[in-house]
Order: structure tokens, then sequence, then C-alpha cells
């Protein structure tokens, strides 16, 4: 167990920490947008709102390949071939899906006016929109190699890349929003044009990357590109399907609790955003861990190690749970400290948004633990290639139970915004309990190979 512990924690610290870079590198865009003003900041939350929620959906299907390479080497030292063919195919995905998203960015203004968007708002974001969406492919086609690196045993290279990335990212914005460096200042738009320049930026360090690396370097990801693997491309779909559906399950009922805490005030809303900010930026770490149960698993799953099987899932879960415990004491202990990375606690007109982010912030401590526990279990189940049973779990958990519950105490009880935390909570919990349950009970399922 302690070994396995180790080889996890050797996964999941760089899958982690370029989870939180990568936080960083969207920080960068809302920090120079918000000089522009509110209308520009409102016109770049909602095109991300569409392009995040879009671009999560399609980058978890094709990142799917995570098991299915893990698996191959795991059943055999010298897997280059089989390796290669779901690193393609997962490619092939990844620029279909991206022209998908694009379209839908495309579409951005005339969504947010079916929404019932301010029209002025909702055509600056159209404008935003038109340009980001031509980093949709890049930005899904670098997960995958994020992918493939770190299932190789290389996910130093994500994080060195995304620092990369940051740095792009600073400087475009510096230089396109504002007009330095003899550029012209392009506001809003050139925010856009900035991330376009950093996902393009992020493929081709990976491109030099796996050239450069001697072992990364032998699996020729780009051999034969033009070769079609209708089998690996099943079964990438079929993997990935449910995972998609899932992450667009869990990120829909946040999204949609914003809705929610919008129309019961502004104060609600504005303290929702910051103690969602605080909890999404904690879960970063069991995401990290997550991704890593999912290639430690998946490795023991192709070995046929049962045994292996269980210390790698136990292990990372136990790892998520005991980093959320601290997370959920910070919240608990100095919350007024957290909330100063967003704004002045001490400002008297921040008087009511600290104290309702305050009440948030003790409801997200509750779940943490739980957040740590799902989201680990649903990478540990993911490497078994079990995806269709945990997307009817988030359904059921975060939609029939945490949503009813949410509008329920919410809008029929003096509760209001804590009553739609806690049904966001009560969400949370019952899919960590039964996403849990069917990771305890994986042999009697049928869940595992053949044992070797």
């Amino acid at each position: 167990m302690r070994a396995e512990l180790r080889e996890t924690l050797r996964l999941a610290g760089p899958l982690a920490a370029t989870n939180l870079l990568q936080m960083l590198v969207h920080a960068i865009d809302v920090i120079f947008i918000a000089r522009l003003g509110d209308k520009p900041l409102a016109a770049s939350s909602l095109g991300i709102a569409i392009f995040g929620l879009t671009l999560w959906g399609m980058t978890a299907l094709a990142t799917a390949c995570a098991p299915l390479i893990a698996a191959e080497l795991g059943r055999r030292d010298h897997a280059v071939r089989e390796v290669r063919r779901s690193v393609r195919m997962a490619l092939w995905i990844s620029v279909a899906l991206g022209l998908l998203g694009m379209a839908i960015g495309f579409s951005g203004e005339a969504l947010l006016l079916a929404s019932g968007q301010d029209p002025e708002i909702a055509a600056m974001s159209g404008q935003f929109l038109a340009i980001l969406s031509w980093a949709m492919i890049p930005m899904i086609a670098a997960s995958v190699m994020r992918t493939f690196v770190a299932a190789l045993g290389k996910p130093g290279y994500a994080t060195w890349i995304t620092v990369l990335a940051v740095g792009v990212n600073l400087v475009g914005n510096w230089a396109l929003v504002f007009g330095n460096l003899g550029l012209p200042a392009l506001g809003l738009e050139g925010s856009a044009l900035s991330s376009l320049l950093t996902s393009i930026a992020m493929i081709l360090a990976y491109g030099v990357v796996i050239r450069l690396d001697r072992k990364l370097r032998r699996y020729r990801v780009l051999g034969r590109w033009w070769r079609p693997e209708w089998q690996r491309l099943r079964e990438i779909l079929r993997i990935g399907t449910p995972i998609s559906l899932t992450v667009l399950a869990e990120a829909g009922l946040f999204s949609l609790a914003a809705l929610l805490m919008g129309r019961i005030g502004e104060a609600e809303l504005a303290a929702h955003t910051v103690a969602l900010n605080v909890a999404a930026l904690a879960f970063q770490v069991p995401f990290g861990i997550n991704q890593a149960a999912t290639i430690r698993v998946g490795y023991h799953f192709g070995a046929g190690d049962r045994a292996a099987i269980g210390r790698a899932g136990w292990s990372a879960i136990a790892l998520s749970v005991g980093f959320m415990a601290t997370t959920a004491l910070a919240m608990l202990l100095v919350p007024t400290v957290i909330l100063r990375l967003y704004l002045d606690p001490e400002a008297p007109q921040n008087a009511v948004l600290v104290g309702l982010a305050v009440q948030y912030m003790v409801v997200a401590a509750a779940f943490q633990l739980f957040d740590g526990a799902q989201a680990v279990a649903a990478g540990a189940l993911r490497g078994l290639q079990d995806t269709t049973m945990p997307l009817a779990i988030a359904l059921f958990g975060y939609w029939a139970v945490g949503f009813t519950t949410a509008i329920g105490l919410g809008f029929y009880t003096p509760l209001e915004g804590l009553g739609v935390w806690i049904g966001l909570a009560i969400g949370l919990v019952v899919v960590a309990v039964l996403l849990t349950w069917r990771w305890h009970r994986r042999e009697a399922l049928r869940l595992l190979p053949k044992q070797r």
C-alpha cells in the first residue's frame, strides 16, 4: 500500500499542480477584463460559461483514452502500437468535437438572447466567443497529450507546459487588451485572442516535448495519423460518452445553481460566486488524484492484478479525503482569511456578502470529504472502464436529489441561498456514497478482470 501511495502521489502531484495552474490561466483573463468595466466582465463571464461547459464535456470524452492506454501498458511492457492507436483516435475525436464546439461558440449570441440576456451584453459576448471558439480544438488536443504523457509516467511535463501557458497568457493579455508592445488595444477581443495564442503554444509545446523525450518519441503518436482504427474509436466513445455526460451533469448543476442564486438576490449570487470559487480551487487536488487513480487502476486492470487494483483505488481515495479534511478545517477555522484573497472582509460595503459567503463555506466544508471521495471513486471506476452506471448515479444524485432539494430549500423555506447550498451538499453526499459503495462491491458486481 505504501508503494502504491508513492506511485499515486508521483502522478497526482504534478497533475494537481497543472490543474491549479490552469485555473491561474483563466484567472489572468478575469483580472485584465475586469479593468475594462462591468459590461465587458459580464460579457466574458457569459461567454466563458458557454465555452467552459462545452470544453469540459468534450475534453472528458476525448481523454477517455486514459484507461485504455493504462490498461495496454499494464498488459505488456511494449504496447507501442496499441497506445499509439488510442492517442491517434483520441486526437481524431478532439478535432471532431472541437468543430462541434466551435459551432456552439459561434452561436453564442443567439443562445444568450434566447436565454433572455441583455442584447448589448449578448452581442459583446458573441464577438468574444467568435474568437475564443477557435481555441476549442487545440485545447481538447492538448488535454489528450497531457493524458498521454501522464500515462507514460511523465506528468511533470504537463505542469511545466501549463507554467508556459500562464506566461504566454499574461503577456498576451497585457499586450492585446490594452495595446502594449506596439499592438492595437483590442479590449475584450484581445483577451480572447490571447487565450487562442495560449492554446496554440500549449499544443506546440507538447509536440516539442514528445519529440525530444526518447521514451515518448518511440510511440510516434502522430505516425500515420490519417489511418482509422474504428474499433479503438468505438471503445473511446463507449467509455467516454458516459464520462462526458457525468461531467456535464455535475458542472451543469453548479452552473444552474448560480441562476437560482441570481433569482434570490444579487448579494446571494456574489457570495455564491466567491464561495464556489474557493471550493473549486480546493477541488483541483482531488481532480488530479482522480486522474492518477484512473491511470493506476487502469494499469493494474490491464495486468489482471486484482489486489493491486484495490490498493490503487483505496490509497487514492484515502489521499483525496485526507487532503479535503485539511481544506474543510481551513474553511471552518479561518474563512475570512480565505475570503481576503477575493475582497476586503472589513469593508462595510462587503458586510452582507461576507456574512453570506461564510455561511456557504460552512456547508462547503461539510461536503469537502464527500466531494473528494466521489471524485476519486469515479476515477477509480473509470480505470475499470466502468462508466455507464456512474453516469446513472450522477444523474440521480445531482439532479433527482440535489437539484430538487436546492429548489425546495432555496425557494420554499426561509433558508434561501443557504438552502441551495444544502441541496448541493446533499447531492454530493448521495453520489459519493453510491460511487464508493460501487467501488467497494467491484468484485461482486463483476467489474474486475480475470486474475492472471
